[in-house]
């Protein structure tokens, strides 16, 4: 049984961009009773790999907490594997407000003490007894209410780029830390005010209702799907969205626009921005924010040290962070000195330009999709047309295609005309064949992509 990945980031980026697939990113979680949580791991994880299904998940006694790529013609597939369980059926799927193919480049599914750090004993108090559950309509209603508090339960680095408007934001690097804060902020307000919580999926606010209420607090409500479910419906009703500015998320994309407004900035310039990046030097991997005129000066860098470290031979930088622990360090943002600080470097020493990793070019190509719509069949050598066997959706006249192989490359054109099964035709769709005019020749192996653009 195959029950760890087998293929680095790299390689798995390749293949999703060859497949020309379309993915969806979402999340899911649910507390449960759960006897063997490591043959659950073990079951969830072979039947997701035959799905290709990507991404993270925990598993503990206590359930299950999960943010996931699928292909999206294996969404429902994947949806039967989790309502294969009693606890899971007709669970709710939070899909991403932004989609991004590569969301996610592995799968990992792990078994830990609990589905999230929340440092609290379970045993003594009641899990099951939780806030008043909330929609958008009924939360936005809310905020209207003088006698509310709002409190954001997320860390420091999410709510700095998007928020609530009018929300308590700990100034927190873990979910756990912001729990006796808030409790010990509101302790004159446990009778007198209504406690309103939120976070990114629902799943913190499931367990920090039930704990504030066994401190005391007598009307507590939570925003029911967190912010995910809460822009869904904004969207689908027509509603305001008192969110603003973009919600954090724990994978590539490290966030998905919910408004235009950037309430965040840089911090290395103080410009306006809000885009979370990842320090390029790996024996750092600082997250914070950086201007696109910071990242290409800084070379998407946290900082001069770490400047001077990728510019050394790999094998170098190596032993330099050999033994180093980073640990939480990269979701630790703004909590670097080399932050607070900008030293003047000289102008006029050069900077040794990066190699940008196969996934980040990958990803930069995020605003067209290629989808794989046929493969080589043969090529009539004397009238110069290629013939392709469409396996896949459908191919008009003036799309734009692309033709790739070992041999051949990668050639891109619109299509003019072209035959199907011999007759001119406008459109191809699967197990058609389709015939037309390349200045090139084509092998078996050449495969047949749709150019769409986002």
């Amino acid at each position: 049984m195959q029950l760890y990945n087998t293929l680095s980031a790299e390689q798995r980026a390749q293949l999703i961009e060859e497949a020309g697939q379309n993915r969806i990113t979402l999340s899911f979680y649910q507390y449960a009773k759960i006897q063997d949580p490591q043959q659950f791991r073990n079951d969830l994880f072979l039947a997701w790999s035959k799905l290709d299904a990507l991404g993270r998940t925990y598993v503990a006694h206590e359930g299950i907490n999960a943010q996931m790529s699928v292909p999206a013609e294996n969404f429902e597939a994947f949806r039967e594997t989790l309502e294969a369980y009693d606890f899971m059926k007709g669970i709710r799927l939070n899909v991403a407000v932004e989609q991004d193919d590569l969301s996610f480049l592995k799968l990992t599914v792990k078994v830990r003490h609990k589905i999230v750090a929340d440092g609290l004993d379970d045993a003594t108090f009641d899990v099951t007894n939780k806030g008043i559950h909330l929609n958008a309509k009924e939360f936005n209603e809310m905020l209207n209410d003088p006698d509310v508090v709002l409190v954001d339960f997320r860390n420091h680095y999410e709510s700095e780029v998007g928020h609530f408007t009018g929300a308590i934001t700990p100034d927190v690097d873990t979910f756990r830390e912001s729990l006796p804060i808030i409790n010990e902020q509101l302790q004159d307000h446990k009778q007198n005010k209504k406690l309103l919580m939120y976070c990114t999926g629902g799943i913190r606010c499931e367990k920090a209702s039930a704990y504030f209420k066994h401190q005391g607090f007598e009307n507590v409500f939570q925003l029911e799907g967190g912010i995910i479910e809460y822009t869904r419906q904004v969207k689908s009703e027509g509603l305001e969205s008192k969110f603003i500015g973009k919600n954090f998320v724990f994978d590539h994309r490290l966030g998905e626009r919910i408004t235009d407004d950037i309430i965040a900035n840089c911090h290395q310039c103080g410009k306006p921005c809000d885009t979370h990046v990842n320090c390029a030097n790996e024996g750092c991997h600082l997250l914070f924010i950086q201007c696109d005129e910071c990242h290409e000066q800084m070379h998407g860098c946290c900082s001069n040290e770490c400047l001077d470290i990728i510019q050394l031979p790999e094998e170098e930088q190596k032993q330099i962070r050999k033994g180093i622990q980073k640990g939480n360090l990269i979701f630790k943002k703004g909590k670097s000195d080399a932050l607070k600080f900008k030293k003047e470097r000289n102008v006029f020493q050069e900077v040794i330009p990066v190699k940008v990793a196969t996934v980040t070019e990958i990803r930069k190509k995020k605003h067209e999709r290629k989808l794989l719509v046929g493969k080589g069949e043969h090529y009539f050598t004397k009238a110069s047309v290629a013939q392709f066997i469409i396996t896949n959706s459908e191919v008009k006249v003036g799309d734009e295609v692309l033709i790739t192989g070992p041999s051949t490359g990668e050639e891109r054109f619109v299509l003019e005309a072209f035959k199907v099964n011999g007759k001119d035709a406008e459109m191809a769709k699967a197990d058609d064949k389709i015939t037309f005019a390349v200045p090139f020749r084509i092998r078996l192996s050449d495969k047949l992509y749709v150019i769409q653009k986002a």
